[in-house]
């Protein structure tokens, strides 16, 4: 596949003050939304000004940037509230491995936005009303659910293959395994991210708003988030850039929730104490912490983690803070952390081949960057976890976990049924 874009010659953008919208969700106007929200504030977009279809390698992320830029600083652009997210906009996602082609990013005609007591729109092009709800949601009926690329005992004998290989440090099976020591660069496998699919098909096609809805209700302190197909809740930020100060949260060790708060409280203490899930974190905080340090005059890195609760898991979560030493886009940071030990391991290149040996499926999307970029370089990005890939009547389900030396496959197993509920609730109501 080759580069391909969709635009004209020249965008013409005008973006103007509006009274408070209330639920943006609600104002989408038909089912081929984009979205990022969090706790009722953010962007979502409709309509197509650009496209931009990406192939695969690992230049995406500044091929990307390059092709924004020309379409941006090209365009004619007037711009009274000048905040993040204001002006024309790009929202983007990516493939998880730099062999996929599966990359996007559209420039929407429209973009309603809500941040920080402003709220505005964006129109590109003709200025006929956009508001006008054209095609009402309709929750999915009749869903059939079946499994993806490997079933439960499959996936179950891939984790367990993923921790025999780290123990013998990705050494044949027949070889001798050496004493345990942490990842290094030799290139000896210290984790590996294994994901797993479901498949659900509707009677009808899958109105995006129906689940984005759902999602933001439920999980207001994740980002909602939908571009070309890709729908989802994901707990955690990549990247946020504003001006020259960026922000991450490093997610990477989890438990599901307990059925009592006494039982909370104890899975909780009991993950942030967890040798194995301390270990899984501290091979994702420290990638984080090296990609960002030569990019940034200074950045700031918790000595520990803390633990982010959502509806249903716990995590270990590390928030890193920063300021950027030269003027780089947020697609420039992207390009520096993806893919992160969180969605891949460590060491990347080694942990990258058994995923590709081991889970049978080509990811596509699934944890790849999702998110979104304006014409100043600002934007916010996460990982695309806890979503969907949605295909007319026809959803793909992803959920991941980190594997180490200690991890069991019961376990794991476990972990990734957790992974799966917020889209089987956004699915079913």
């Amino acid at each position: 596949m080759k580069l391909a874009v969709t635009a004209p010659d020249r965008l013409t953008v005008r973006t103007v003050p509006i009274p408070d919208p209330g639920d943006l969700i609600a104002r989408l106007p038909h089912p081929s939304a984009l979205a990022w929200i969090r706790h009722g504030q953010g962007i979502v977009g409709w309509g197509e000004a650009a496209r931009l279809t990406l192939p695969g390698g690992h230049d995406r992320f500044d091929a990307a940037a390059r092709m924004l830029r020309d379409l941006f600083d090209a365009a004619a652009v007037d711009d009274t509230v000048n905040v993040p997210g204001s002006g024309p906009v790009a929202f983007g996602t990516f493939g998880f491995d730099p062999k996929s082609p599966d990359s996007t990013l559209i420039i929407p005609r429209r973009v309603l936005g809500r941040r920080d007591g402003h709220a505005w729109l964006t129109t590109i092009g003709d200025d006929t009303d956009p508001l006008t709800l054209a095609n009402p949601p309709q929750a999915p009926t009749g869903l059939r659910w079946s499994d993806g690329a490997l079933p439960e005992h499959a996936w179950k004998h891939a984790v367990a293959t993923a921790v025999d290989r780290i123990r013998r440090g990705h050494l044949r099976p027949d070889t001798a395994p050496p004493p345990p020591r942490p990842a290094d660069n030799t290139g000896h496998l210290g984790k590996v991210v294994l994901a797993r699919d479901l498949t659900v098909r509707a009677d009808t096609p899958i109105d995006a708003r129906v689940l984005l809805q759902r999602l933001a209700a439920r999980y207001p302190g994740c980002y909602t988030f939908s571009c070309a197909g890709m729908v989802g809740a994901t707990p955690e930020l990549l990247i946020r850039r504003t001006g020259g100060d960026i922000e991450s949260l490093v997610l990477a060790g989890t438990t599901a929730r307990g059925d009592t708060p006494a039982d909370d409280q104890a899975r909780a203490a009991r993950l942030f104490t967890s040798p194995k899930d301390r270990e899984e974190h501290r091979y994702a905080a420290e990638m984080v912490r090296d990609a960002l340090t030569p990019l940034c005059a200074h950045l700031t890195v918790p000595d520990e983690p803390e633990l982010l609760t959502l509806p249903n898991v716990l995590h270990l979560a590390s928030p890193l803070r920063g300021r950027l030493a030269a003027d780089r886009s947020v697609l420039d940071v992207v390009a520096a952390l993806h893919p992160t030990p969180a969605v891949c391991g460590t060491p990347t290149d080694t942990a990258m081949d058994l995923i590709r040996e081991l889970e049978g499926m080509d990811r596509g999307r699934y944890a790849g960057p999702v998110g979104w970029i304006d014409a100043r370089g600002d934007g916010e990005w996460g990982i695309a976890l806890r979503c969907a890939e949605i295909d007319g009547t026809r959803a793909r389900l992803f959920a991941g976990c980190g594997i180490v030396a200690d991890s069991d496959p019961d376990a794991e197993l476990a972990e990734a049924r957790a992974k799966f509920r917020p889209m089987q609730y956004a699915l079913h109501g």
